[in-house]
């Protein structure tokens, strides 16, 4: 029975965007970043912060948790989608996180 696997792009590319906003997405809720994140627990690190943000009552941080919304979506739809359709989802992903992270600072 063979079993699959990410192409390695895919991983790499998960690896990047958890490197690069790990560290403050972790420091909007006060919580310490993840070292070497798996793509699943690189999600679940922004579906927290996603959701720590959707409770306040404040404007920005409300867009910031839209931009998290639309980030989980991207991220997700990226684990089962063709290769091809992969970097552009990530491309979008990457902007949502971004935008999120400037918004709420």
């Amino acid at each position: 029975m063979a079993t699959q696997t990410q192409p390695q792009e895919h991983t790499d590319t998960f690896a990047a965007l958890s490197d690069c906003f790990s560290a403050g997405l972790a420091a909007l809720i006060g919580a310490e970043a993840p070292l070497n994140a798996t793509p699943a627990s690189f999600i679940d690190l922004v579906e927290r912060v996603r959701d720590v943000l959707g409770t306040a009552s404040v404007g920005y941080l409300q867009e910031a948790h839209e931009d998290l919304d639309d980030a989980v979506t991207y991220l997700t739809d990226a684990l089962t989608s063709p290769a091809g359709d992969q970097r552009s989802l990530l491309a979008w992903a990457r902007t949502h996180l971004r935008d999120a992270i400037e918004t709420a600072r």
